[in-house]
């Protein structure tokens, strides 16, 4: 299952302590892009806060890997998970017309 985990500073962190913590963090994404689990990651653009997608059987292995992550376990950061599921609008539109060879 793909989950969208979007970041948000926690409230009264403070961003010396996240500056000092990057590296660290950075690793430990890299570790869990080499598994597999984060399949992509980008920033937002507005804000520099992080948009992870992840690869997990479920929600709560999703939030299980995120607690793993240094800045969340400092209590610096977290994530919004959003469970996607594949879009099916298009049987919906379709599903009356004869499928044609594309």
């Amino acid at each position: 299952m793909k989950i969208l985990a979007i970041e948000k500073e926690c409230p009264g962190s403070q961003k010396d302590l996240i500056q000092a913590r990057l590296k660290h963090e950075a690793l430990k994404v890299w570790g869990l892009y080499q598994k597999g689990i984060i399949r992509e990651a980008y920033f937002q653009a507005e804000s520099h806060e992080a948009v992870l997608m992840l690869e997990c059987d479920d929600l709560f292995e999703a939030q299980t890997v995120i607690r793993t992550l240094p800045l969340v376990e400092e209590s610096l950061i977290e994530f919004t998970l959003i469970p996607l599921l594949p879009y099916d609008g298009f049987a919906r539109l379709f599903s009356s017309q004869p499928t044609s060879d594309i």
